[in-house]
């Protein structure tokens, strides 16, 4: 009896072990979180390498006064002054259908000027929301994205500003989007 038991409590180890390899083979396996979705629709404007565009202006501080004065108690949340290289795409197009590039290019400018919001998507498949920067005349509509976004629509860029992030959400406040 006792030899019964032990070759039972055995095969349970075993079987309990074999699992657990499995269980982390499975882990391995899972695809990395950030690549780019559909790959196969492709960018004919701009490279990595050689981007078509640059969008926004070096900014020397990463908040402009207006942004500063407009934060609780005049302190903006932390942000970091960058320079990434990315496609220009439809945010919500692009997250909800997970389309871009050229073909997408048509659809994405009419979205955009529709009141969607516009991503730049880099070559990890990192997404940010661009944005104006300048608080107050962002508000009251002396800058606008939208210009911009939809002539680059589907091009791979350079963009300049200011990256901030909350909670997973990630943006780059651009600077010089006048009107």
């Amino acid at each position: 009896m006792k030899k019964k038991m032990l070759v039972v409590s055995i095969a349970a180890f075993a079987a309990f072990t074999l699992l657990a390899q499995d269980a982390k083979k499975e882990v391995k396996k899972a695809p990395a979180a950030s690549t780019i979705l559909h790959p196969e629709m492709a960018v004919t404007t701009g490279t990595w390498e050689a981007p078509a565009a640059t969008l926004g202006a070096k900014p020397d501080q990463p908040w402009s006064t207006t942004s500063v004065a407009a934060g609780v108690d005049s302190k903006p949340q932390p942000g970091k002054a960058i320079s990434v290289v990315g496609e220009v795409v439809d945010f919500s197009c692009y997250i909800q259908l997970g389309k871009h590039g050229e073909k997408h290019r048509a659809c994405g400018q009419k979205c955009v000027a529709n009141g969607q919001p516009i991503g730049l998507l880099t070559k990890s498949g990192s997404l940010y929301m661009l944005m104006p920067e300048e608080h107050d005349p962002r508000r009251d509509g002396g800058v606008d994205a939208k210009a911009s976004a939809s002539e680059h629509m589907g091009h791979i860029v350079t963009v300049n500003g200011t990256e901030a992030s909350v909670g997973g959400y990630r943006g780059i406040y651009v600077q010089g989007l006048t009107k």
